[in-house]
């Protein structure tokens, strides 16, 4: 076993055998079939067995390294807890052992080909261990795993589905009747994520262990020989954009680009076993999912999950961690990041507090190890007040879907304002100069990036695929960068203007247009990113009426449209973060003599004047 795998031995032990390699014909969890997912008699069109393989004791190398080395560990130390949610902690064992449920739910009992052979399965579940174990148990089935937004309405997961070939939907209970229903229109197999149990809890309310004496059966076995025989290089992951060139694309990761990445960061942020996070960002973007998931449990922490980021649930929890008697607290909270809009909305929270819960709130803050801020450009203003609050200066990195995260300030050391720091160890970066940059001393231009976590490609996108990287295989990020007198890179935007960093997002304001323009009273738009305290950008609309509309409304005494009745209007088409914040009414759009909008300069104007707003 490798040396990076040393530190994550201590969690894990021998498992039972999958249910997939036992002998079993009923599936509880199978909601729209009575049979299995992909037996070896039935054809399913998006699924052909003729890509498995046999199984083999050739596993992937994935955060499947970590179910590995639970497989090889001592049973004493397997009950570390890895997931904490709605109150409840759940240990590794237990994570793995639903797994195989998961598994045996997908692959449906067939010993002889219990393997997906990639398949992509859609995972739908809040932050949660059934969540967690839904991602594993597709790796361990050989499968694809799609995480899949839950505040995605029905057309949004439909066109992600339909794009990726999605075979198979796990779902928790909460959103079952939305997946059965996404389900049934894209002909996919639709299963209930099983709960993830807490074991010891059960054996201490029946007062004695499921196995009779608590010790290891016969048929358990090393992962190591269930897990199929994936190349390193085969697809695990597709993690879908946010539309920032139009429609959302699939960004295919490999067991490979995984592997790296996790243990990139646990070793540049020297994340532990010691290390409890807390959790309150989406799973189907990669600051959630890799910097504040898959790293901390390669690393062997505790991820403990909130419901939905709450300003008072998250200073709660600090000092709950930290009380005011000097203490430290077993499940104390050592790690957390965040996006710039979660910073100011608790520094919003902590100026409305009284004096005396105001000195405890900060001083439990002070106590965390580590505080990260990222997915878009954290405002000066912010850090500023935040390090006077707690202490803390954030430590900002940059990444996107493509490749996670290749630059990052330091764990120690200085840790620059408006940077984003210096690469990775093992990372190469370039700048491809602007024409009237080229000979300054400071260049700006495109950042290109090369790193062993770059992508495989876009979901069946050949082309755009080969249009993203240079000659000699660097990506490139579409964003524009220059780099201080220390070699610390500072991101100055995206060379597209259609794209809107708002609240942590990227958004496409092409896609955004596309909904808009569907309106009945709307004859033109433009969607634009406009500067704003909180959230870096939000989402503006500038709209053209239809005359017709217009008129009517006018003898009315109503203007034609307003911010509320367009956001009733789009809040079943789009993603509620997508939704225009600011409407803005105008006669006509200016236009070039090529019919195109100069939204550059567009914004500019609309910053700059006062307009008609709503």
């Amino acid at each position: 076993m490798s040396r990076s795998l040393k530190a994550f031995n201590k969690h894990l032990t021998l498992l039972p055998l999958p249910l997939h390699l036992r002998t079993f014909s009923t599936h509880p969890f199978i909601t729209s079939s009575s049979f299995p997912l992909f037996p070896h008699h039935v054809s399913f069109p998006r699924f052909s067995f003729a890509h498995l393989r046999p199984l083999s004791t050739s596993a992937p190398a994935t955060l499947m390294e970590v179910v590995r080395a639970i497989a090889r560990q001592e049973p004493a130390v397997h009950e570390n807890v890895a997931i904490r949610a709605d109150q409840k902690s759940y240990s590794y064992k237990e994570l793995i052992s639903t797994a195989q449920q998961i598994s045996d739910l997908l692959c449906g009992g067939d010993a002889l080909t219990g393997n997906l052979g990639g398949a992509r399965i859609g995972i739908v579940a809040k932050p949660s261990a059934e969540f967690v174990a839904g991602i594993i148990g597709v790796w361990l089935s050989g499968g694809v795993a799609v995480p899949l937004a839950t505040s995605y309405p029905e057309v949004e997961l439909l066109y992600v589905i339909d794009n990726s070939d999605i075979s198979a939907i796990l779902s928790t209970e909460e959103h079952s009747e939305l997946m059965q229903s996404v389900a049934n229109k894209s002909s996919s197999k639709f299963f209930h994520l099983p709960s993830v149990v807490n074991i010891s809890s059960e054996n201490n309310r029946n007062g004695h262990s499921q196995n009779g004496n608590g010790k290891i059966h016969e048929d358990r076995i090393y992962l190591d020989d269930i897990i199929g025989g994936s190349s390193e290089e085969d697809p695990a992951l597709i993690l879908y954009t946010s539309g920032t060139t139009g429609k959302p694309k699939g960004v295919v990761h490999t067991h490979k680009s995984i592997i790296s990445q996790v243990q990139t960061l646990a070793k540049a942020w020297e994340y532990t076993s010691a290390d409890k996070f807390l959790h309150c960002l989406p799973l189907h973007h990669v600051h959630g999912l890799f910097n504040g998931l898959m790293a901390p449990l390669y690393a062997g922490s505790s991820v403990e999950f909130l419901p939905k980021f709450s300003v008072r649930g998250v200073w709660q929890r600090w000092r709950e961690s930290y009380p005011t008697d000097g203490s430290k607290a077993d499940d104390a909270i050592t790690v957390f990041t965040g996006v710039p809009t979660i910073y100011a909305r608790l520094i919003q929270g902590y100026n409305a507090m009284d004096p005396e819960l105001q000195q405890v709130s900060a001083s439990a803050a002070n106590n965390l190890r580590l505080m990260m801020c990222g997915s878009s450009a954290l405002p000066l203003p912010v850090m500023q007040e935040w390090e006077a609050i707690t202490g803390h200066r954030l430590l900002e990195r940059y990444g996107m879907t493509e490749f996670v995260m290749a630059l990052s300030n330091p764990l120690k050391g200085e840790r620059k304002p408006g940077t984003v720091g210096k690469p990775f160890p093992g990372i190469q970066v370039k700048i491809i100069a602007d024409e009237e940059s080229e000979n300054d001393k400071n260049v700006m231009g495109e950042l290109c990036v090369k790193s062993p976590s770059l992508f495989k490609e876009y979901w069946k996108l050949p082309e755009i695929t080969k249009e993203s990287f240079t000659d000699d295989g660097f990506f490139k990020t579409g964003d524009a960068v220059t780099t201080d007198e220390d070699g610390y890179y500072i991101i100055l935007g995206r060379t597209n203007a259609d794209i809107i960093k708002a609240g942590g997002y990227k958004l496409s304001a092409l896609e955004i247009e596309s909904v808009i323009i569907e309106h009945p009273a709307i004859l033109e738009c433009c969607v634009l990113g406009l500067p704003d305290n909180d959230y870096g950008e939000i989402v503006g609309a500038i709209v053209v009426p239809h005359a017709d509309a217009k008129k009517k409304r006018d003898q009315e005494s109503k203007p034609v449209l307003s911010l509320e009745e367009l956001t009733i209007w789009a809040k079943d088409k789009i993603a509620p973060y997508k939704i225009p914040t600011k409407l803005i009414l105008w006669e006509k759009l200016p236009r070039n003599a090529m019919g195109k909008v100069n939204k550059k300069e567009l914004k500019k104007l609309v910053v700059s004047e006062t307009v008609n707003t709503i």
